[in-house]
């Protein structure tokens, strides 16, 4: 596995050698060795998988500071991977990083705790697989919302976006405890 450093160094692109013909392909998706050689040494306690449509933005997923080892109320630390369609991922709040996970380039992100992510479906689907190391808590879900502008990011959006009650309903950031 090749271990890719964004601007924030905590926050990494893990890219997975990719054997193929044109029978298919094959690669791992997790090597535990290769992550702990990368200093992810965590233990993974839950696998989710979900589909989103074009257009799904998703508000900024914030780690509760009460939750000692939560990332959002989803669960934990998380490596998150597209095994469908093709999103614009953030992470992190100040700055802000984006990246693009693809079932085509088949990257993973690490996202560790502490810090916040979101994402905006940029193609027809989207499905993605995500490992958190805690399980999901819903009593420490918190979000911002995905379009407050003291986030500055500059969604991809080709119309409206499609969002659930929750992610319209989120905190601005100014009214948000975050972690440093």
């Amino acid at each position: 596995m090749n271990i890719i450093k964004t601007e924030i160094p905590e926050v990494l692109i893990i890219e997975p050698k990719v054997f193929g013909d044109a029978r298919g392909f094959f690669f791992e998706s997790y090597n535990q060795n290769a992550m702990a050689e990368a200093g992810i040494t965590v233990a993974f306690v839950q696998d989710n998988h979900s589909r989103s449509a074009k257009n799904r933005a998703a508000r900024i997923a914030l780690p509760d500071p009460a939750a000692a080892g939560q990332a959002g109320a989803r669960g934990g630390r998380r490596g998150v991977r597209r095994c469908a369609g093709r999103a614009q991922e953030f992470a992190h709040l100040r700055p802000m990083v984006g990246f693009n996970l693809s079932a085509e380039n088949k990257r993973m992100a690490w996202i560790p705790p502490g810090f916040a992510h979101g994402f905006l479906v940029v193609s027809d689907y989207a499905e993605f697989l995500y490992k958190t190391t805690e399980f999901w808590a819903p009593q420490h879900e918190r979000c911002i919302r995905w379009d407050d502008p003291d986030l500055g990011i500059a969604w991809p959006l080709q119309g409206e976006p499609l969002l659930a009650a929750k992610d319209s309903a989120g905190l601005q950031l100014k009214d948000a405890e975050v972690f440093p």
